[in-house]
């Protein structure tokens, strides 16, 4: 019998109790700390009002490609795309990266783990640190919030 036979469907907008098993969840999820469970959380489909910087950052050969948005609070996004392969990217600020569409399987510094992020979801880095990514099909768009 696998992990979630017998569930039944639920809702992203339902409040799902996840304790030991929130790491194998594929939609996205912010934790409340007060109820001390977790919630759906939607991805942004656009951004308004916002700076956006025409110079692409172009990294691994152009396989990872993105462009920088600056909010008027100073608040500042990076929106990109992951070809197919295996990168390593480090932070100086904690991010957290929000992917849009496509998959990858995401490593952090320091850990054995690998984690599946599929479209909806979202992980989040430490400051001074960094993550391996893997995209091993298609295109991995995703949106990088820089974390204060």
């Amino acid at each position: 019998m696998g992990l979630l036979d017998g569930c039944k469907h639920i809702k992203t907008t339902e409040i799902v109790e996840i304790r030991e098993l929130a790491w194998v969840v594929t939609w996205p999820l912010k934790r409340d700390p007060a109820l001390d469970k977790f919630s759906a959380m939607s991805i942004p489909s656009e951004f308004n009002n916002v700076t956006a910087t025409a110079k692409a950052n172009v990294y691994f050969e152009g396989k990872v490609v993105s462009h920088t948005i600056r909010f008027s609070d100073g608040a500042k996004k990076t929106l990109g795309l992951i070809y197919p392969g295996k990168f390593h990217f480090g932070t100086d600020q904690a991010e957290r990266v929000e992917i849009v569409a496509g998959h990858c399987v995401i490593r952090l510094d320091g850990t054995e783990q690998t984690r599946s992020v599929a479209a909806g979801s979202f992980f989040d880095v430490p400051a001074k640190s960094g993550f391996d990514i893997e995209v091993s099909s298609g295109i991995c768009e995703y949106i990088c919030s820089f974390l204060p």
